[in-house]
């Protein structure tokens, strides 16, 4: 048998990305729907199998968003969350059954914990719900998931049970989280293993694995599970979500393709998409991307010990495991536009970056970038990001910068000069503070009429050279809503204002979703 057909005669691990609903629980990452539509247009480029588009009854905002993906979206299952409820799981189809092949993923908790604190039910109140739920989903569609929420902690022979009483019911995909992230490798890969010697009718139906990651196991689990018999991640991109997050995507599947003489199986993903992805990922939530994350990170494939270096330059693979284009990433490449680049160069490398634009955005895009490009001397991918970040996806703006002046110095009092657009209409301002960023943020606060309190705020270069673009990154909070704001610019001034005001936006935008 040749290697390609060892590969193609592997099992195939179906990967479930979760990125726009687990992944949009993270605090401050909430997206829109057209934010939601790109990221889902990129994961059908990336060949995953199903995208989890959203928790359809939880907002007309959040429905509005599913169905706009199950309408317009092909090449890709999209599913979307409910809870046992029947009317839940038939608001959930209206959103999905526009959708190819859409599925119906229910979930109820099975663990002891849950059923006596949260659910007040007894277990056999639990599987007749689970059962009933699962048989009128499957009136819909053939495409039903179950999920025992808090299985990793739940007593396994009763997870056996209800696992075999849904499949029955009609669920073709059994899922098995651990949704404390409370299970060690070895115990959950045991625990898979019991479920698939222990449910009779477990050859109906694939089981399916979702782990959380509060105690940095989550893509170990998940490894062990599959090598136990899962043939479903679920996971999120960058490992985004609820807590300390989720399985990572790019860290499954790479381990998956790179350990692939241990764990015997693949998945379909188009790797050479992951890099891009990430990016896009990390601009729309705001959620920046640790520099030592493994795959994704900045330094993931740096090299600064002189030991090192001389390693790699004799032959790469003394201290690298993957190639850096295994991912999308060029290693080391410049981006060679600049101010004398038209829009035919500049859309084919968006494109490049996992960006699709109308041609009004494009056109916006190009603008910018012109301006950008009149300040550097070199332009990179990240500040193509940047700006396609600032031009194209911010939420719907109620404030807007039209323009800002900062004084300060050693021996000058801080002060801020700023016009906005607030909701169409054009205000001025000034403000003191203790530097220009703060006087620049008083002054936006007193024109918007906003109390946010800023809780985190920081300030980094995007690329090298002290003409670089800076990103500043902001966390606010209003009336119990914890938003990211994210801006870049030359001015780390103006950058500031900013990413203040794209939180400002995102936190209208969160008032109006209701």
């Amino acid at each position: 048998m040749t290697v390609a057909e060892h590969a193609s005669a592997r099992d195939k691990v179906f990967i479930f990305d979760t990125t726009l609903r687990d992944g949009e629980q993270s605090p401050g990452a909430s997206m829109n729907m057209q934010e939601k539509f790109r990221l889902a247009q990129q994961f059908v480029k990336m060949k995953v199998d199903i995208i989890e588009a959203g928790f359809p009854v939880t907002s007309k905002g959040d429905f509005s968003c599913v169905k706009n993906i199950a309408d317009h979206v092909r090449g890709i299952q999209v599913a979307g969350l409910t809870r046992c409820h029947l009317r839940d799981i038939d608001t959930t189809w209206e959103a999905l059954k526009g959708g190819e092949n859409p599925r119906i993923h229910t979930v109820l908790a099975t663990s002891d914990i849950h059923l006596q604190y949260k659910l007040r039910m007894s277990r056999e109140q639990m599987l007749e719900l689970a059962v009933a739920s699962v048989r009128h989903a499957a009136k819909y569609t053939a495409n039903v998931e179950f999920s025992a929420e808090d299985a990793s902690r739940s007593d396994l022979d009763f997870v056996c049970a209800v696992f075999a009483a849904v499949i029955q019911a009609g669920a073709r995909i059994v899922n098995f989280p651990d949704t404390t992230g409370y299970a060690l490798p070895d115990e959950f890969g045991a625990k898979v293993a019991y479920l698939k010697t222990h449910i009779p009718n477990i050859d109906q139906a694939i089981i399916s694995v979702h782990c959380h990651n509060d105690l940095g196991l989550a893509v170990a689990n998940s490894l062990s599970a599959v090598k136990a018999g899962a043939r479903q991640v679920e996971c999120t991109m960058n490992g985004i979500g609820e807590r300390a997050g989720n399985t990572a995507l790019e860290e499954v599947v790479m381990a998956i393709r790179t350990r692939a003489d241990q764990m015997d199986v693949r998945t379909d993903i188009v790797t050479e998409h992951i890099h891009p992805t990430s990016r896009m990922v990390s601009t729309i939530t705001g959620i920046a991307v640790q520099p030592n994350k493994a795959i994704v990170g900045a330094n993931a494939f740096a090299h600064e010990s002189g030991i090192h270096q001389d390693g790699v330059l004799k032959h790469r693979s003394t201290y690298e495991i993957m190639n850096p284009s295994d991912i999308g990433l060029s290693k080391g490449s410049t981006l060679v536009l600049g101010k004398h680049s038209g829009r035919h160069a500049l859309k084919d490398r968006i494109a490049s970056l996992g960006y699709t634009l109308k041609d009004e955005e494009l056109e916006r895009v190009y603008l910018r970038f012109k301006e950008v490009a009149d300040l550097k001397k070199d332009m990179f991918d990240e500040d193509l990001e940047a700006i396609v970040m600032d031009e194209v996806l911010r939420v719907p703006e109620s404030y807007e910068l039209m323009s800002l002046g900062a004084m300060s110095g050693s021996k000058t009092l801080p002060t801020s000069a700023v016009q906005l657009k607030v909701n169409g209409e054009v205000v001025r301002g000034a403000a003191l503070g203790v530097g220009p960023i703060d006087a620049t943020f008083r002054a936006i606060a007193n024109l918007t009429g906003t109390q946010s309190t800023l809780l985190y705020f920081a300030v980094s270069s995007i690329t090298g050279g002290t003409d670089a673009q800076g990103e500043v990154m902001v966390r606010i909070e209003d009336s119990g809503k914890v938003v990211l704001g994210q801006g870049a610019d030359p001015d780390i001034v103006t950058a500031a204002a900013k990413a203040y005001l794209n939180g400002l936006n995102r936190l209208e935008y969160l008032k109006n979703k209701g």
